[in-house]
């Protein structure tokens, strides 16, 4: 009886924290969550927040504060210098695609068009979902104007793949 009352309290606490986070737009649910503080840091530096938090739908692929710090050293506070907005809003919206795109839509070897101008790859292999070799670890975590998709690397535009560390 006492697993049957746990199994209920907690099918039932799982879907109110659901319910709950599909009130809350991809900025607010990145805001509540403490491993994606660096994103939502970076996020304001580019003036992105208000394109995040508009209709949509948009599915963003959140990296988490560990990710951002296996970043060459110097790399995350180059880009969110001021003078290198343009550059970070670019990073960043390599991480977005238009559109709401749940795991269940992704296939292997599909390219997502990205905010930013440029195609993601995505991997699947052996039940794990990749979007240019970073691991998804959270998936299809739903928002009013979206869905989010936590991932364990931060990921880089063509454009930038090249580029030195410090010259960002």
């Amino acid at each position: 009886m006492k697993t049957n009352a746990f199994i209920i309290f907690f099918v039932g606490l799982f879907m109110t924290t659901l319910t709950f986070a599909q009130d809350k737009d991809i900025v607010a649910l990145a805001i509540e969550q403490d491993n994606l503080s660096t994103l939502v840091m970076a996020v304001k530096a580019a003036d992105l927040v208000e394109t995040l938090q508009s209709d949509g739908p948009f599915t963003v692929f959140a990296p988490t504060n560990e990710a951002f710090a296996a970043l060459p050293e110097g790399t995350l506070e180059s880009l969110l210098k001021p003078e290198n907005k343009d550059k970070l809003a670019a990073v960043l919206t390599y991480h977005v695609v238009s559109g709401k795109v749940l795991s269940t839509d992704l296939s292997d070897g599909m390219e997502a068009t990205t905010v930013e101008g440029s195609n993601a790859k995505v991997m699947l292999k052996g039940g794990e979902a990749m979007i240019e070799g970073a691991k998804v670890v959270a998936a299809d975590v739903e928002a009013s104007n979206g869905v989010v998709h936590v991932i364990d690397a931060v990921i880089l535009p063509p454009s930038m793949t090249g580029t030195a560390q410090g010259e960002y």
